[in-house]
C-alpha cells in the first residue's frame, strides 16, 4: 500500500501560506511564490536581527557621547577610564544613566576623573 501525502502537504503549504499572508501580488496566494517569499523573508529577519544590535550599539555609544561633552571627554578616553577604574558598566546601562539620570551618570564620570 502506498503512502499519500494528502493532509501533511496541505498543512505545509497552510503554514507557508499563513506566514505569507498579506505578501503583494501573489506572493501571498499561490505556494511555490509563497514558498520562496518565505525563504528571502526568513534571510531578511535573521539578517534584521544582527542589524539591530549593531544600530543599538551605535545608539548607546552617541547617547554616552552626547552625556560626556558636558565634562569636556570624549567617549574612547571615558571607556579607557572606566577600566583603568575597574567599574564594569555596559553601554545599556551608561547610556540610560546619561539621558534619564544624568546626576548618576555625573557622579560616575567624576569619580573616573578622579581615579585617572
Amino acid at each position: 500500500m502506498r503512502v499519500k501525502t494528502g493532509t501533511t502537504r496541505r498543512s505545509r503549504h497552510k503554514n507557508v501560506l499563513q506566514r505569507t499572508k498579506g505578501f503583494r501580488m501573489t506572493k501571498g496566494k499561490l505556494y511555490k511564490v509563497s514558498k520562496e517569499a518565505d525563504l528571502h523573508a526568513g534571510q531578511y529577519a535573521y539578517n534584521g536581527r544582527k542589524l539591530k544590535k549593531r544600530q543599538f550599539r551605535r545608539l548607546w555609544i552617541q547617547r554616552i557621547n552626547a552625556g560626556l561633552t558636558v565634562f569636556d571627554l570624549k567617549y574612547s578616553r571615558f571607556v579607557n577610564l572606566l577600566k583603568q577604574a575597574k567599574i564594569t558598566l555596559n553601554k545599556k546601562i551608561l547610556a540610560n544613566l546619561a539621558v534619564s539620570d544624568p546626576e548618576t551618570f555625573a557622579a560616575i564620570v567624576k569619580k573616573v576623573k578622579k581615579s585617572s
